[in-house]
């Protein structure tokens, strides 16, 4: 049987987090938002379409970002705990624990970023948009096959590079794939691609537009093209490949730039994108560096981390 798929979209200051419904016999959604998402979002967005949030049986994390397992504990409550939680192991901390968060920033983008308060600040944005500390039910790690009733399964394809433990759900049979964040393009509003190991996400992309072939690609922000123009977060076979071609361009010229910096040595200066200043320039990005996820940061410390000797010697 085929099953529907609707997009919820819950506010977030001037922007909406997305998750999504599928209709199954045991209706599942995938990713949920920050701590207001379910009762501000979803389950306005459910009623409005026929359906009740304390029937969702399937809560199916992409990855373990705040605005993506924020609202998971609000969600479960909502269903009377009946609901599985699903994440990849690789990120199941972040679902655990608020402070793994905080530790995420610490040897990661913080080190850049020289705000004595930056690890404060993290710890304050998951009180505030973190619902709960949750253990989940499912450990996923790829393979898996989750039977969300009748005939209705779907596949989980381990795709890190984003995060560690990114995940695509795909909807077997109708070829419905939900990535969350692991096509950046060019970034959300931000304007610039985040991912924490490069190679990791590289082949990912590969993966999803060579051998799963996405014929709805589901985002979970409405991710930029090179003019600015978002993308919407529902794409056909059309626009999904064309936006994983891009992210692998965009990937490609980002990696020419961190490599030259990489190899040129690191210099500390008062640029905002120091020391990585010379990938800022030749990209031409003028983004703010600093604005949380800040993944300027982020996909620097990932080139940086995950370069190797024969990379940079190349």
């Amino acid at each position: 049987m085929s099953v529907a798929v609707h997009p919820l979209a819950s506010p977030w200051g001037r922007f909406h987090l997305y998750s999504f419904f599928i209709d199954a016999p045991e209706p599942a959604i995938v990713d949920t938002g920050i701590a207001s998402s379910p009762a501000e979002g979803m389950a306005p967005a459910l009623e409005a379409i026929g359906r009740r949030i304390e029937d969702v049986r399937w809560i199916l994390l992409t990855h373990g970002h705040i605005d993506h397992v924020g609202g998971a504990h609000a969600l479960w409550e909502l269903t009377g705990r009946r609901a599985k939680v699903v994440i990849h192991e690789a990120d199941a901390q972040m679902l655990r624990s608020r402070a793994a968060h905080v530790d995420e920033y610490a040897v990661g983008r913080g080190r850049y970023l020289l705000d004595p308060d930056g690890a404060a600040k993290v710890a304050a944005a998951g009180r505030a948009a973190i619902s709960g500390e949750l253990e989940p039910t499912v450990l996923v790690r790829g393979g898996e096959t989750l039977s969300l009733g009748g005939d209705v399964t779907v596949s989980v394809h381990h795709v890190p590079g984003h995060t560690p433990g990114s995940v695509a759900y795909v909807v077997d049979g109708q070829d419905d794939v939900f990535v969350g964040d692991a096509v950046q393009v060019h970034g959300a509003a931000n304007g610039f691609p985040g991912f924490a190991d490069p190679g990791a996400y590289r082949a990912s992309l590969t993966r999803l537009r060579d051998g799963i072939r996405p014929r709805h690609l589901y985002l979970g922000h409405p991710y930029r093209t090179t003019d600015g123009t978002p993308y919407g977060v529902e794409l056909d076979a059309v626009q999904a490949r064309a936006a994983l071609d891009e992210s692998l361009d965009v990937e490609a010229r980002v990696a020419r730039a961190a490599h030259d910096c990489l190899c040129q040595g690191l210099h500390e200066s008062d640029s905002p994108y120091s020391p990585f200043a010379s990938v800022a320039d030749a990209l031409g990005y003028s983004g703010d560096p600093t604005l949380e996820p800040s993944p300027f940061f982020t996909s620097m410390h990932g080139y940086r981390t995950h370069q190797t000797q024969r990379d940079l010697t190349s």
